[in-house]
């Protein structure tokens, strides 16, 4: 097979084009894929193809949350759940392959995955990031032996993703050496928090930490809330969430307190620490900065969640790419043979993207865990270094978390009513990744949070320079000179058009094409609004916030773009290490898939931009399906094959041979009746044959 040049191609668009399976090193492409963290990966999918971490379907509320609270029991009896801790306390400091083998659980149940990041990469994580070397020796040990489940109570429900404004209360006495917890409206409620319905015994509690008379900000403090017997403590109150639309196994909740009384010491006090005599201090002065600090540290939460998506969006396609290359329906090419339905060319449109998108993510993923893992061993632990961390997260997880569920529903659909069955797992997988696009932070805030580092460093760029500079910096990346200057006038050109597909795409496809039309994009868009937002500074609290709100939904989208081009970066820098020259073509195709079906998605903004004539962008859609397709069509299986998932992980019978021993039973049946010369005629067939009057 031809491989994809940066020289515009010579084939004719109407040459059949070849669709049997380039050579792939799977093995090796499954080793690239479980990443640096690949032995912690194995040792949860080990863990989790026993039979006791199964999910169960059909179990009650009350069975679904007692058996998710066992299987985490054994996870403590393996020992994997104390990789992120302190050696100090019994951990191993592994913060990488810590949550690596932490995302992998969602192979076995989402709650699973879920109750295990409450315990211990939000409560846990939370004493041990913002605590000292007191609250690890007073309260760690329990918290990795399970001995006290707690809770991270930090959403409220009248402040969700706001955590800045929440309206909980720590208001510190003086005379009494104590915090007093309050609770002072129904909105400031702690809300949709596990482990609190019924099995947390301690909460980390974030609420606004007041002294001498002066609000400090937000902090988090050691909040103990039930008894042995599992009744709450005088003051704390709560209630069940009850049924919810998935993660049915964890016993999510709501927590209230009136005048809760704790320690002096129970603050958690890393970033912010209260005197005796009521003093307030801290290393950080800038309050703004020590509450994105302290909030900071407890990223891993986002980046569990991108990965997470990306394992359940692999176990999603390796169960309907292996339906759809069994599964057969209607007789298109044949009079005796049905066709595999992802012999289709909607079928492939369906799900062969998707899988670009997966490698994408998983990619992208890849070099996010790296990131956190240099940041939290002390290996890349600048202010700037975890920006970028917090930055990237931010990007990343909003685009995995709705990809998921769009890869999900998809596969669902892809196989029809089977997909709908409760045993091959799809609804289910459905359901439970719902809510990862809305906690850890709601995806469109998260967005938004990266378009303003994106201004941030746009102003940075050009700082001190006059308003005339920038409006001709906004017009030349609307205009001609952006063209001219970073070589897209061979892109955007009338093409003259050569009247020729295979010519046309031949200018966009390959790798700095696709990366320079991302980019513009990306800068494009930065530009039109840090432009139309310049003079915000100088204008009043409500007028400046109008403005902003007038251009959010343009910055959510540009920062979309930016993590769009991140994925696609990352995917082209895994390229760069395939050695096997089969395995790195299938790779280059299936890159080509992602980036073009980005360019493809939005092409009506390059059409509008003057970045992509007509012709090309018609081009793009037709290599796509004519090109791009039926080759990737052909390698399809050995592209999941790599995800390296086993009959016990995925357990759903359509992907497990039941689909096709159905198949091959109905084949046997009719070749041996068409064998016997006693098959019936069809109807149609005598209407033919009869004679005309």
């Amino acid at each position: 097979m031809t491989q994809l040049t940066d020289r515009p191609a010579t084939e004719n668009a109407s040459t059949p084009t070849p669709t049997t399976a380039q050579g792939v090193d799977v093995v090796a492409l499954g080793q690239l894929l479980l990443g640096t963290w690949a032995e912690a990966r194995r040792h949860s999918r080990e863990l989790v193809a026993r039979p006791e971490f199964r999910r169960v379907e059909g179990l009650s509320m009350a069975d679904h949350r007692a058996r998710v609270l066992g299987q985490l029991g054994m996870l403590v009896d393996d020992g994997s759940v104390h990789r992120a801790f302190p050696s100090s306390v019994g951990g191993s400091e592994d913060h990488g392959g810590n949550v690596a083998g932490f995302e992998e659980l969602v192979i076995a149940d989402p709650s699973l995955q879920i109750k295990s990041g409450v315990q211990w990469g939000l409560f846990g994580a939370a004493v041990m990031h913002l605590g000292t070397e007191y609250h690890h020796s007073e309260f760690l040990p329990g918290i990795m032996a399970l001995e006290t489940p707690g809770v991270f109570a930090m959403t409220e429900t009248g402040h969700g993703s706001d955590v800045a404004s929440i309206g909980t209360t720590a208001t510190y006495d003086v005379d009494a050496q104590e915090f007093v917890i309050h609770t002072p409206f129904r909105a400031a409620w702690k809300d949709y928090l596990g482990n609190a319905a019924l099995h947390g015994r301690a909460a980390v509690v974030f609420a606004q930490l007041i002294t001498l008379g002066v609000n400090h900000g937000v902090h988090a403090f050691f909040v103990p809330i039930r008894d042995a017997s599992g009744a709450f403590l005088p003051g704390v109150g709560g209630e069940d969430d009850g049924l919810k639309g998935g993660l049915n196994g964890i016993d999510n909740g709501r927590l209230h307190f009136s005048g809760v009384r704790v320690p002096r010491a129970n603050l958690l006090n890393r970033y912010g620490d209260v005197a005796e005599n009521g003093g307030y201090s801290s290393s950080i002065d800038s309050p703004g900065r020590r509450f994105f600090t302290m909030i900071g540290t407890l990223v891993q939460g986002r980046v569990s969640l991108d990965g997470a998506a990306v394992v359940a969006s692999k176990l999603a396609l390796t169960i309907a790419i292996t339906y759809g290359s069994e599964r057969r329906q209607f007789t298109g090419s044949s009079t005796v043979e049905e066709e595999v339905i992802l012999d289709y060319q909607r079928h492939q449109r369906r799900l062969l993207p998707r899988l670009a998108t997966t490698y994408a993510m998983s990619f992208a993923h890849e070099k996010l865990l790296a990131k956190f893992d240099g940041v939290f061993s002390g290996l890349h632990d600048t202010d700037a270094d975890r920006q970028d961390l917090e930055t990237l997260a931010a990007a990343l997880k909003p685009l995995s978390t709705w990809s998921a569920l769009d890869i999900i529903q998809e596969s669902r659909e892809a196989c029809g009513g089977a997909g709908f069955l409760a045993e091959n797992r799809l609804t289910s997988l459905r359901a439970d990744l719902d809510v990862y696009v809305t906690f850890e932070g709601d995806n469109n805030v998260l967005l938004q949070l990266v378009a303003k580092r994106l201004l941030t460093d746009y102003s940075r760029k050009f700082a001190g320079a006059n308003a005339g500079a920038l409006a001709q910096y906004v017009a030349d990346q609307v205009g001609q000179a952006a063209i001219n200057r970073s070589g897209l006038r061979r892109l955007g050109q009338t093409v003259a058009d050569f009247g020729s597909t295979a010519r046309s795409v031949g200018y966009v496809r390959d790798s700095d094409s696709q990366r320079q039309l991302l980019t513009d994009r990306v800068q494009t868009m930065v530009a039109e609004v840090a432009g139309r937002l310049k003079g915000a500074s100088k204008l009043g609290t409500r007028e400046a916030a109008e403005l902003f709100n007038r251009n959010q939904n343009e910055l959510i989208e540009a920062a979309r773009a930016h993590a769009e081009l991140l994925q696609w970066e990352a995917f082209t820098e895994a390229l760069e290490s395939v050695r096997d020259a089969g395995t790195r073509t299938v790779l280059t195709w299936l890159r080509d898939l992602f980036g073009l079906g980005l360019i493809e998605k939005n092409a009506a903004w390059y059409l509008i931009h003057g970045r992509l004539s007509s012709q090309r962008a018609l081009a793009i859609t037709a290599y796509i399906d004519e090109r791009l397709l039926p080759r990737l069509r052909a390698n399809a299986l050995d592209l999941v094959a790599a995800f390296e998932f086993t009959p016990e992980h995925l357990l759903a019978p359509i992907a497990l041979g039941a689909e096709r021993a159905r198949q091959d039973e109905a084949r046997a049946y009719y070749d041996e009746l068409r064998a016997s010369g006693v098959k019936p005629i069809d109807e149609k067939t005598l209407k033919v044959r009869k004679p005309a009057l």
